[in-house]
Order: structure tokens, then C-alpha cells, then sequence
């Protein structure tokens, strides 16, 4: 059995290099090309011993067996983290930027056992009220308004300007915020995930607002993931549904728009995928499938801590140790290479495996490629407008994130957009409504991006 003791030399260039300390996974050399340090992790055999933060460690599984071993074994593997002995004897300090992503939650990602099946059935329940019709026309037109924002000025972002807001205001929706509450809705997830704002006093805005949105959804229910929660026979209390949507909106806005903005990459840098963007949506839907399996948004999540001293994959991993899973090392993993072809395309671990599994993988996937499709059918001359070569990827362990995505187009004159109107989410079709005219170009503020979206689709 190995224990990790014996380590080998880091790739080049990694700040561990001849030291003989734990794989760092927090500075640019791993941003830049993390498959290089999967393939160095490897030599320690399934797992191998990394550093998230300085301070924090952990194990991390990079084989794909392995992975699938830990994920569909709850009773070995759990994910409370109220289990982790690093932090129960202190040696990770309370105010560690990874800390946000480990930290206990009384919601079905940090929960085990019956306590996780009554959450996770309620959000799975709540989930599967929504339309996916209903979703595809949401994406559409929230697409639609964003593209309006700078379609006649030749460039944007493609990152910060559209995969960053279209997740969050396709959530405005999904919820049922009203216009003020989802203005702050959006500022506060912005701001958790955005290593230039204030985190705390995101996290306070995005409490807030969802604490007004629950009263105000228990005064005047809708047709809404908040109400179908708030209804269900689980019975939360008014703090588990709070930990609920902030679960759901930080799972479905931070990888969702790195998946759009990973898939925009592929089409307008990868050479395989060149040329095609025009191909329609089975194209699109083979580039979805080509990022989850290489270049997962969630690169490396998916905490758990063994009950018991335990051996995974000849490793020995001790109780509380914290392990983690390489989405990204498992679906790259070696030995999958002679059967990748035969598998399905699904069998990727984008969204993980066995009981935590993601309840909402269908409709991520509906978004991503009705956020895309949309884009290249009105920009249809998109193209990458920096060299490849000086795109950055944001740093950290958990994601594979660009910094942006500057992208450069033939302006388009603002004209009326034809789409449909807003239907409910189980109701049947409706006929087309007035077309609204395009807005004037210009950016609407994070602070006001959800009613000024309102007011474009209205007017």
C-alpha cells in the first residue's frame, strides 16, 4: 500500500518543483495547462497528494475507476464536511478563500444519508417541473436581449458580456423574481464568484434577496422552482430553502457560463471545430460533449471525507482526510483512451456520478447549446479577435475558467427581433406575441440587468 510519502518532480515550472512539497493546484503554471499536472499526479498512482490553498490539503483522484468507486460508495465516502480533521483541529484558517466551497451547508451537497435524500428529492421534484420547451424559449430571448447590448458594435466579450449574464437571468426566471430582487440576485452571485468585489457583502445582498424572495413567494406563489419548493411535501424551513437556491444558483451560474464560454472557445480557436459554426445544433451539441469530456467547467470538485482509514486504488486515505475528484484528470484518464470511443458520450463525470449526482445535467446542457446556437445564428461571423495564444485562464482548483473572451463580429444594425412570448412553464404553446424592438446599444449594469431586461422584453 502507498502512502504517499515518496513524491517525484513536479512539472516545470511549478512552484513545487525540487521541493518535494504537495502538488500546488492555486497559481497560473496549473491555470495555464492543468493536464500536465494530471499527468504528473498520475505517477502516484489513482490519487494523488495536492495543495487547493496554501494550508489546505488534499487527495485527488484522478482515475477514472477510482473516481467511480468513491462516488457510488456513500457509506465509505461521505460529504459532510463537518468530518473534515484538517479544519476540526485547525489547521485551515476560517478566512481561507477555498473555504466558501468546503464549508458545511445544511443543503443536498453537504448532506448524507436520509437528511440528503428528503433535500435532494425536493430540488430534484422542483427541477422537474421545468418545461424544457419553455426553458429552450427563455434562453432564447434573455440570449436574444444580451446580443442587442452589443450586436452594433462589432465586439465583445463573449465571456463577461454574454456566458457570464445569461445564466443568471435565465435564473431570474426559473425563480421568479421579481424586478428588484432579481436586480440583487444578480449582484450578489456576481460578486461571489468575482475575486474583484466585496464576496462578503455579495453573500449578504444575495441572502437578502432571497430571503424577500421566499416572503414573496409564500404570500403569492407562481409557477416557479421557488414555489414548487416551498410546496413540497419535505416541508423546508425557510433557512433550508435559502440553502437551497443558493446550492442551485451557484451550481447553475458559474459552470454554466464557463461550459458556454469553454464551448465558444472550442468553435472559435480548436482547428476541429473551425469552420462549423454555421452546422447547426448537432455541431454544437458535439462541442458541449468535446468540453465536458476535456475541459470540464468544474475541473475539480466533488469533496468527500471516508468514515475510516480506507485504500483507493493501493493509496491509503486516512478518516477525515479531505479527497476530492479530478473531473477533468478521470475523463482524461489513459487508460479510458482505447474505449472512449465506445462509450457513450455521457459516460463522461462532467456532472458526476452515483447519489450526489447533478439532478439538473438536461437542462445545463439545453442552456449551453441554446445559448451558443443563438449567438452563431446571429453573429454568424464570429471570430476570436486576440491571438489564441494571449487568452488566460483564471486561476484556482475548483474551475476551468477564462478571464474572457474578446471576439469581434460585422456590426449588426439594431432591428426587430422575432421571438415568442413568455409562456408558463407547464402551459401549453402560445402564439407569437408583438415583436419587441431591439434596445438602444450599450450595456446594462450588473445592478439593474434584470429589469432592464424586463423592461426591453416588455416594451
Amino acid at each position: 500500500m502507498n502512502n504517499q510519502s515518496a513524491f517525484t518532480e513536479p512539472p516545470p515550472g511549478c512552484p513545487a518543483h525540487n521541493s518535494g512539497r504537495r502538488i500546488p493546484m492555486y497559481g497560473p503554471e496549473f491555470a495555464a495547462d492543468p493536464q500536465a499536472f494530471y499527468t504528473h499526479m498520475r505517477q502516484y498512482g489513482p490519487t494523488a497528494p495536492v495543495e487547493l490553498a496554501p494550508g489546505v490539503d488534499a487527495t485527488l483522484v484522478t482515475d477514472y475507476s477510482a473516481a467511480l468507486q468513491l462516488l457510488q460508495n456513500p457509506d465509505t465516502f461521505r460529504k459532510d464536511s463537518r468530518r473534515w480533521r484538517d479544519l476540526n483541529e485547525g489547521k485551515v484558517a476560517p478566512n481561507n478563500p477555498v473555504l466558501p466551497m468546503l464549508a458545511y451547508r445544511p443543503n443536498a451537497l453537504f448532506t448524507d444519508g436520509a437528511e440528503h435524500m428528503r433535500l435532494r428529492q425536493a430540488v430534484t421534484d422542483s427541477l422537474a417541473g421545468v418545461d424544457a420547451h419553455w426553458l429552450s424559449r427563455q434562453v432564447e430571448r434573455v440570449s436574444s436581449y444580451l446580443i442587442s447590448q452589443f450586436s452594433a458594435l462589432g465586439e465583445a466579450d463573449l465571456l463577461n458580456d454574454y456566458a457570464k449574464m445569461l445564466p443568471l437571468l435565465v435564473f431570474n426566471e426559473l425563480f421568479g423574481c421579481s424586478p428588484s430582487i432579481g436586480d440583487r440576485l444578480v449582484v450578489g452571485t456576481s460578486g461571489i464568484f468575482d475575486a474583484s468585489m466585496d464576496a462578503e457583502k455579495a453573500n449578504e445582498e444575495l441572502t437578502q434577496a432571497l430571503v424577500e424572495l421566499i416572503a414573496l413567494k409564500r404570500r403569492q406563489p407562481g409557477d416557479d422552482v421557488t414555489s414548487r419548493l416551498m410546496a413540497h411535501p419535505a416541508k423546508l424551513t425557510d433557512e433550508e430553502m435559502i440553502h437551497q437556491l443558493v446550492m442551485l444558483i451557484s451550481a447553475g451560474t458559474e459552470p454554466q457560463r464557463n461550459l458556454i464560454a469553454n464551448g465558444l472557445y472550442l468553435l472559435l480557436c480548436d482547428e476541429k471545430h473551425a469552420g462549423g459554426s454555421q452546422a447547426g445544433g448537432l455541431l454544437v451539441e458535439d462541442v458541449i460533449d468535446d468540453v465536458l469530456w476535456n475541459s470540464p467547467p468544474m475541473a475539480n470538485y466533488a469533496p468527500h471525507y471516508p468514515v475510516c482509514d480506507v485504500e483507493l486504488g493501493g493509496n491509503l486515505l486516512r478518516a477525515g482526510d479531505l479527497v476530492l475528484i479530478s473531473f477533468a484528470g478521470a475523463n482524461t484518464d489513459p487508460a479510458l483512451s482505447s474505449s472512449r470511443q465506445v462509450l457513450s458520450k455521457r459516460a463522461h463525470l462532467a456532472w458526476s456520478a452515483g447519489p450526489h449526482a447533478c439532478p439538473a445535467k438536461d437542462s445545463g446542457q439545453l442552456i449551453a447549446v441554446g445559448a451558443i446556437e443563438n449567438l452563431l445564428n446571429q453573429l454568424p461571423d464570429v471570430e476570436l479577435a486576440v491571438p489564441m495564444e494571449s487568452l488566460q485562464w483564471r486561476p484556482g482548483p475548483f474551475h476551468r475558467a477564462l478571464t474572457s473572451l474578446p471576439a469581434r463580429f460585422a456590426p449588426v444594425r439594431a432591428q426587430q427581433t422575432s421571438m415568442m412570448s413568455p409562456t408558463p412553464q407547464t402551459g401549453p404553446a402560445v402564439t407569437p406575441a408583438a415583436v419587441p424592438q431591439a434596445r438602444p446599444q450599450g450595456k446594462a449594469q450588473k445592478s439593474s440587468a434584470w429589469s432592464s431586461f424586463l423592461a426591453w422584453w416588455k416594451s
